[in-house]
């Protein structure tokens, strides 16, 4: 996975605003892709999170998947 790519939360975070299945974009590739910064953002391009996450936790999207949403409104 590099920079700027697509990738998919495959687990729940712990804070509860970012869920399995949320698309985010790497930004940042550490340790040669042991780990990565990925930004979530909203579909009008609102920033929620910017997240550091290990290789397990995201994987990239694939050309059968289509998006959906949710609202993350508290």
């Amino acid at each position: 996975m590099n920079e700027f790519d697509l990738v998919v939360l495959q687990e729940d975070m712990t804070d509860g605003r970012l869920k399995a299945g949320d698309v985010g974009t790497i930004l940042t590739v550490y340790s040669e892709g042991k780990a990565f910064e990925v930004e979530f953002v909203t579909l009008t391009g609102e920033a929620i999170a910017i997240e550091t996450l290990l290789a397990h936790q995201i994987r990239p999207v694939r050309s059968s998947e289509v998006m959906a949403v949710r609202d993350i409104a508290i």
